[in-house]
């Protein structure tokens, strides 16, 4: 079933009275809202605390949602606000891009995966080691792009653009993305290439 498609028939179920159905949309959703939260948010306790209000939040507002565009736009815009607010109240810098400790505590996790997960999740993590390091509109529409699954339109939507520019952007966050992943991982894109 098409995402988008099953997202509506849940939101439909919710609004309609079964709660417990909002449970599929989190699980859908949890990696993509902590993502956009862990790039506002320091630690990765508070951004698990933000990612759950968003949730909150989110269900409390659900029937504010109008389908004018994809659910996750709508939650990403939710998160990113969420992850506002919160800097906001607690007055704490916003998160630098090049600060790896934070998100190599994230990407180093691997509860006893199997070897062939931990090397997607450790490619996974080199890719967005590689996006951390790139300007935040970049990192932005990448993340919009490849985990939120947004079409061009609905980035635009998201970053106030043209879809065009939109897709002008996508191609030189892609090269950017390339240039850093060539300049700081050689050895390990060597290595996955080989194999």
């Amino acid at each position: 079933m098409h995402t988008e498609t099953a997202d509506i028939a849940i939101i439909g179920q919710v609004l309609r009275g079964d709660s417990g159905a909002y449970a599929g949309l989190v699980e859908r959703y949890q990696g993509f809202v902590f993502t956009v939260v862990l790039r506002y948010v320091k630690s990765r306790e508070d951004a698990e605390e933000v990612a759950q209000d968003v949730f909150v939040k989110a269900y409390r507002s659900l029937a504010d949602f109008k389908g004018a565009s994809k659910f996750s736009t709508w939650l990403y815009t939710v998160a990113t606000t969420s992850a506002l607010t919160w800097l906001r109240k607690k007055r704490v810098d916003t998160q630098s891009l090049d600060d790896e400790a934070v998100y190599a505590r994230a990407d180093n996790l691997d509860g006893g995966m199997r070897a062939d997960t931990v090397e997607q999740k450790s490619r996974a993590g080199m890719v967005n080691a590689a996006i951390r390091l790139l300007a935040p509109d970049d990192a932005q529409i990448l993340t919009l792009f490849y985990k939120g699954e947004q079409s061009l339109d609905e980035i635009a939507s998201v970053m106030g653009i043209t879809a065009n520019n939109a897709k002008v952007k996508l191609h030189r966050a892609r090269t950017r993305l390339k240039e850093k992943m060539e300049t700081h991982f050689a050895a390990e894109v060597r290595d996955i290439q080989e194999h």
